[in-house]
């Protein structure tokens, strides 16, 4: 009987870990105020192909809780949530500055 409880309680948190994972393949998309369009963050560009860890932006820069966030440009410029990386400077992503990449973000 002991076994079995080492047993389930292993597979539930397997089934656990399992399912947080694949929630950050997810995209999110942030519906922009104006006609910008709106943005579609994906979490496996930022945690796989950028090798970014989750404590990197969270809870510092955005909070857990998904549409806890309320995301304005003139914040990210000041350097708060993608600001604080998407700088443009050496070994950083583009600048969110650079009005030639919004469409890297923003989809019409």
């Amino acid at each position: 009987m002991k076994k079995l409880v080492v047993l389930f309680v292993a597979v539930a948190i397997t089934l656990a870990c399992a399912s947080f994972s694949f929630a950050l393949k997810k995209d999110i998309e942030f519906k922009a105020v104006g006609d910008e369009g709106s943005v579609m963050f994906s979490h496996e560009t930022h945690t796989e192909k950028a090798k970014m860890a989750c404590k990197e932006c969270h809870p510092a820069l955005f909070q857990m809780k998904k549409g806890a966030d309320v995301l304005k440009m003139a914040d990210m410029e000041a350097g708060k949530n993608c600001g604080n990386c998407h700088t443009g400077a050496e070994g950083k992503p583009f600048s969110i500055k650079d009005k030639e990449k919004c469409g890297n973000c923003h989809k019409k």
